[in-house]
């Protein structure tokens, strides 16, 4: 066993975030990654993978991870009194409570995020619960270095209470408002038909529904079910409605003015008004990116050669044909790739974006994966 080179264990290795991490583990730490799953990688019993790793991970399913790790540490029966086990899952104080059953140096882990596309966990969040760590404390940084994420230190419990809010109500709220769309949207001329209507609040709001909807529902649910913490803030929730569904049914002066001490003022106040402006200013910038993603002239492009001035000799394209450029941001593709999305002028004819675009690929700038409003005449 050493802390310089451990061997990685995977317990879900199939799962995204175990898929993520072997990949981070091999290519960006040098270090041998073996897993197991039982949904299709099944070639190392339970106790064998304890017996060859250093390092055990569980990147189980929220709902059974505290059985899965109380599992292992029966097969560990001793042997891994030398090893680090670490969990990433949603809720922490479970989970931990399982691995401080074992021998083995405990932390509990939460990436902020769903499996990222990009290689590392940047300018993204992961709380980091330490539970039992002595002897693994200087390569567990190592890790949290290389993993660029922004590290926040809590004890599970208090993980647990922070994430009813940052998680639990937030879910909450955006499964209630697909509900209500779902039941009175078809009156109004369904989803698409409210669309052209948006705001940015709208747009904001249904993009979060959208990504839920999108995603895992066991996720969803094991953040509603498993975390004790969740009851008693959907109680609070549910009694604030309440207050402003009778307000807003009585209608008069006096539940107008109740609404906004009760619902707008005592909150304004308790946020602050440096914190109200912060988020007022993030508001509206969202705003512009919603409008320049709204453009109707665009070009994605990849560039697959990662280096200072590849972005200039790419703008240099439209430089030279006199396209004047309303936007550009980047994002990452299914795929993880990092695309550059540029929007154009309306005004500019749709036959100089088209040889624009020749010259990319033909110059061996990019690949060009997106465009709109090249077919028309302008």
């Amino acid at each position: 066993m050493t802390h310089d080179k451990p061997r990685i264990g995977l317990v879900g290795s199939q799962g995204a975030y175990g898929r993520w991490l072997r990949r981070f583990f091999e290519e960006r730490m040098g270090l041998q990654v073996l897993g197991r799953d039982p949904h299709g990688d099944t070639t190392l019993s339970e106790r064998a993978l304890i017996e060859g790793i250093d390092v055990l991970i569980f990147c189980a399913p929220i709902r059974e991870t505290p059985a899965v790790i109380r599992r292992y540490v029966d097969r560990a029966a001793g042997i891994e009194r030398e090893q680090l086990w670490l969990d990433i899952t949603s809720i922490k104080a479970a989970p931990v409570a399982a691995m401080l059953t074992s021998q083995a140096e405990v932390v509990g882990l939460h990436p902020m995020s769903a499996a990222p596309k990009a290689a590392t966990l940047r300018g993204r969040a992961m709380v980091v619960c330490e539970a039992r760590l002595h002897r693994w404390r200087a390569w567990l940084e190592q890790f949290l270095v290389a993993s660029e994420a922004d590290c926040v230190r809590a004890d599970a419990e208090r993980h647990d209470r922070v994430m009813a809010l940052v998680q639990g109500m937030v879910h909450a709220t955006h499964m209630a408002q697909g509900a209500v769309l779902r039941e009175l949207a078809p009156a109004v001329g369904d989803f698409d038909g409210i669309r052209p209507f948006s705001s940015v609040g709208y747009e904001l709001d249904m993009a979060v529904t959208r990504r839920i909807l999108a995603g895992n529902p066991a996720i969803y649910q094991d953040i509603q079910f498993e975390n004790p913490y969740v009851a008693p803030m959907l109680e609070r929730l549910a009694a604030h409605l309440d207050t402003l569904r009778d307000l807003v049914r009585s209608g008069d002066d006096a539940a107008r003015d109740e609404l906004r001490e009760k619902l707008l003022t005592q909150s304004r106040t308790y946020v602050g008004e440096q914190a109200v402006a912060e988020g007022s200013y993030a508001f509206e910038r969202l705003g512009y990116l919603l409008a320049d993603l709204h453009e109707p002239r665009y070009i994605s492009v990849f560039l697959p050669l990662d280096r200072p001035g590849s972005l200039r000799t790419l703008l240099s394209v439209f430089e030279q044909r006199g396209i004047n450029l309303d936007s550009i941001h980047s994002s990452r593709s299914a795929e993880g790739e990092l695309l550059f999305r540029i929007g154009v002028a309306r005004d500019t004819h749709a036959t100089v974006l088209r040889d624009a675009m020749r010259a990319i690929e033909h110059e061996g700038i990019g690949r060009v994966v997106d465009a709109a409003g090249v077919s028309e005449a302008s």
